[in-house]
Formats: structure tokens, C-alpha cells, sequence
């Protein structure tokens, strides 16, 4: 990704001040042992292989809630985990439980995973990251890149009729500044994971696939082979510590400069919209399809019908990161795809089942029109309206819509423009001082907030998003 021009990193340099100003006013000490955490610690204990996205995660989190600038907090994230990890972590090494050893005997054998408490970390972290925001208060690094391309994004994610909201999703403009990727190509990652069973996995996928990606040595010479193997990496990751049935479909997109990478397990898609037509990019991992019911029966697994195509009479996927009993009928290898980008693109929409099981491919682009003619331009809700079409054709199931313009310029969108640069101090007066209740069934008027992160936790709410040309990315709930 290019260097941002003087004058965006000065405008960072200008916001930087007052966003650790009043950071540093309330937390004016590092916590102590007594201290409650700003955060919710994910479990009792890490792996080493977890620590940095599970880090990542907690600080993009805190700062979002603290209405950090985008890329800021990226760069804070960032900063502040690369430190942590080049310190001594031998003092939060956790000696096993006597249960955890007992079933470990009746495993096969597997190589030692050194695990860390979760809690002193997370402590740790904590005061690592308001060290950070000290110095950078003395003194503002001018060296971040920043983001040259707007990013438009509109998503809207419901429970729907089920018991309980299982998705999730990721929205990452500012991939390589959260991970210090000095290279100059421009990088950002979009996901949706469509949990089963339980949310574990999907949360579980939504804080590590990036992650994974982003420390494969062939990222920047093949980027598709770099998601094959972060999804294989956090099917892994995630067996060695499932002790629950749940699993989670997943599809993901990462651009990087003007190509288009894909990957995913299961039945949750990606499409793309050009110039009016929907251009298929995969082919979703199910049960009925012959190459998949061969390999499954060749491995002694079998497909059936019962109310629909599934492995041993269970899953209805065929391949998903988790699912414990059903490995390996049930893969946790990914498929990826690339596609060189020309310009002419219009947006890329990734779903769940949800959607895509009562949706055709085709029905997409007219379903967009037609909000478009009737909103006169304003695409402020289409993902809405998308998740509302899935529902009126009798989908039950969690839906989550993701759909992401691809006009490099934002020319001839139906996506609202980025507020003018000057509108922006406006807007702070309106963030809550918490994220935590948007989405969750309120009834709050909409309101405009300034939020960065890995958006996986808000799962009921309507959004659009975009990165200005400052860098600041804004974001409208409903």
C-alpha cells in the first residue's frame, strides 16, 4: 500500500493528540492486579499460535469503543502486540489440569502446545498498549501508511427465527496496518462465517483466518494459497481445543492492489456484480455434489437425504473449520480463486445460507436496482433490503449480507459518498462512549459513529462504512 501524502499523515498527527488525551485521562495509571480488564478475556488460556489474533482483536475492540481514528487504532493495535510478542511469555505458562492430562492420555499422541492464562495476558496487554499511547502522546510516529482507496461497505446481519444469532463477520479495510505489512500493496479482507452448533467456531474463524493469513510466507506472491492455508491452519488451531460439536462455514475476500482473492468452506458465498451481471467466483462445498459425496465415501463417511443432502446423516455441509466428530468426511480445506480486477466491477456480496439458499445468484443485481431506483440513489440500506428479500422468500435461518462497492473512484455508486473532511469533527459528539449496545435488538434513532475493527461481535445491526480520504473510517448503525 502506497504512503499516505504528508498532509494525511500530518491530519493522523493532528488527531492523534486528542484521542489519547482523553484516553490517558481515564486510564491515568497502567491497571493493577485489582483493576477490573476493559475487555472480555476469550476462556481461560491461549496457545502461542492464538495469542496475536486473540490480542489484535481485544485491542481493535477497545479502541473502536473509545472512538479511536481508524487507523490509528490499527496502528496502536498493531504496535502494541509486536511488543508483547517480542517479550518473555514464560510467566503466564499454565501447568496442565489433571482432567486435561487424563484426556490427552486417551488421545493419540499430539505435539505439546504450551498455553498461556488468558487473564494475566490480556492484563498485561492491557498495560502494554496504554505504554504505547504514552509515548505516542510525547510523541507521534509519522510513519503509518495510510489507506489510499474508499472503502464502501454496506451490511446487515439478523437471528432471524432462530434461538440464537450464530454468524459472524469481518470487515477489515486496514489489513496491513494492523499487521505491519511493509510492502506496498494495498490490502483489505472481508469475511462471513456461518456458525453451527454453536457460535465458538465462528467467533473463533472471524479473530483467526486474518490473523493466519496475514503470517503466511506466500501472501505476497500467492495470496489465494495463503487463505487456503489460514483456514487450514485455524481448522487446526480450533480442533485441538473443541471440546463442543459446533463448526463454521466461511468465505472470505481479500484484495490486494487490483486482484480479487476468494476462499471459503461450505455453503456461504461470494458473487460479484459487473456491470449489471452476476459473475459466479466459487462453487459452495455440499454434500450432493459428486466430487464431494466420492471423497466422503472414499474416506468410509456417506451422504444421505433427510429433509436435505448430508454427511453421515448429520451436517449439511460437507466441508466447515470445526466439527470434531465428523473429521475428515467433514474438510476443513479450503478452495480459493483470483480474478484480476479491470475497473469495471460493480460490488462484491458475500452471504450465508441464509441468503443464498432463497436468493439465486441472478435475483441479486435486479434486487440492487430496484432499491436503488427506489431509494433515488441512496444505497444506505441495501443490505437491508437484501436480508429483508431472504426473509420474504421463507429463509428461517441467520442471514448476514456483506455487500462491498468495487468502484475504485466511487463513481457512479449508489453507496452515499464520504462526508466532506469537514463534517468530521461533527460527527464525534455523536458516538456513545460504548459499542456494546448497538445491534443488540435497540430501538435507538440512528445515529453516526467513528469505528474501526474486526466487526464480529455486532451482529444485529445495519451498516455502512467507508474510509474517507483522510483515512477516518465512518460508520452509519441502524
Amino acid at each position: 500500500m502506497a504512503s499516505g501524502t504528508p498532509q494525511q499523515s500530518s491530519q493522523m498527527a493532528e488527531e492523534t493528540p486528542g484521542f489519547l488525551d482523553a484516553l490517558l485521562h481515564d486510564f491515568p495509571a497502567p491497571l493493577s492486579l485489582e483493576s477490573p480488564l476493559p475487555w472480555k478475556v476469550p476462556g481461560t488460556a491461549l496457545s502461542q499460535e492464538e495469542v496475536e489474533g486473540e490480542l489484535a482483536e481485544m485491542a481493535m475492540g477497545f479502541l473502536a469503543s473509545r472512538n479511536a481514528p481508524p487507523l490509528l487504532a490499527s496502528c496502536l493495535a498493531h504496535e502494541a502486540v509486536s511488543q508483547l510478542l517480542q517479550t518473555d511469555l514464560s510467566e503466564f505458562k499454565m501447568l496442565p489440569r489433571q482432567e486435561e492430562e487424563e484426556d490427552h492420555d486417551k488421545e493419540e499422541e499430539k505435539a505439546p502446545v504450551t498455553l498461556l492464562d488468558a487473564e494475566g495476558l490480556a492484563r498485561t496487554f492491557f498495560n502494554q498498549l496504554w505504554e504505547v499511547c504514552s509515548q505516542w502522546q510525547k510523541q507521534v510516529p509519522l510513519t503509518a501508511q495510510v489507506p489510499q482507496r474508499q472503502w464502501l461497505v454496506s451490511i446487515h446481519a439478523i437471528r432471524n427465527t432462530r434461538r440464537k444469532m450464530e454468524d459472524r463477520h469481518v470487515c477489515l479495510p486496514a489489513f496491513n496496518q494492523l499487521f505491519g505489512l511493509p510492502d506496498p500493496v494495498g490490502r483489505a479482507y472481508f469475511a462471513v462465517f456461518d456458525g453451527h452448533g454453536g457460535v465458538d467456531a465462528a467467533r473463533y474463524a472471524a479473530v483467526h483466518v486474518h490473523a493466519s493469513a496475514a503470517r503466511q510466507p506466500e501472501l505476497p506472491t500467492d495470496p489465494a494459497g495463503a487463505l487456503r492455508q489460514a483456514f487450514r491452519h485455524t481448522d487446526e488451531m480450533f480442533l485441538w481445543r473443541a471440546k463442543r460439536e459446533s463448526g463454521t462455514t466461511g468465505v472470505c475476500a481479500l484484495v490486494a492492489g487490483k486482484t480479487l482473492h476468494v476462499a471459503w468452506l461450505g455453503d456461504s458465498q461470494v458473487i460479484l456484480v459487473q456491470q449489471g451481471q452476476v459473475v459466479k467466483l466459487m462453487e459452495p462445498h455440499r454434500p450432493e455434489r459428486q466430487d464431494e459425496r466420492e471423497r466422503i465415501e472414499a474416506l468410509g463417511g456417506f451422504v444421505c437425504h433427510m429433509d436435505c443432502w448430508r454427511v453421515n446423516g448429520t451436517l449439511a455441509v460437507s466441508r466447515a473449520i470445526g466439527d470434531i466428530s465428523q473429521k475428515p468426511y467433514v474438510s476443513g480445506e479450503a478452495d480459493a480463486a483470483s480474478r484480476e480486477l479491470t475497473g469495471s466491477e460493480d460490488y462484491l456480496l458475500l452471504a450465508c445460507d441464509g441468503f443464498f439458499d432463497v436468493v439465486p445468484h441472478q435475483d441479486v443485481a435486479g434486487l440492487i436496482q430496484s432499491h436503488l431506483v427506489r431509494q433515488q440513489g441512496s444505497g444506505l440500506h441495501v443490505a437491508e433490503e437484501l436480508v429483508a428479500a431472504a426473509r420474504e422468500r421463507g429463509s428461517h435461518d441467520n442471514i448476514t449480507v456483506m455487500l462491498q462497492e468495487e468502484k475504485s473512484e466511487c463513481q457512479g455508486s449508489g453507496l452515499p459518498r464520504p462526508a466532506p473532511a469537514g463534517d468530521t469533527p461533527a460527527l464525534a459528539s455523536l458516538v456513545p462512549s460504548s459499542l456494546e449496545h448497538l445491534g443488540r435488538g435497540s430501538s435507538e434513532q440512528p445515529r453516526t459513529h467513528l469505528l474501526e475493527k474486526s466487526d464480529s461481535e455486532a451482529v444485529f445491526q445495519s451498516c455502512l462504512c467507508f474510509i474517507s480520504a483522510k483515512g477516518k473510517l465512518l460508520l452509519q448503525c441502524y
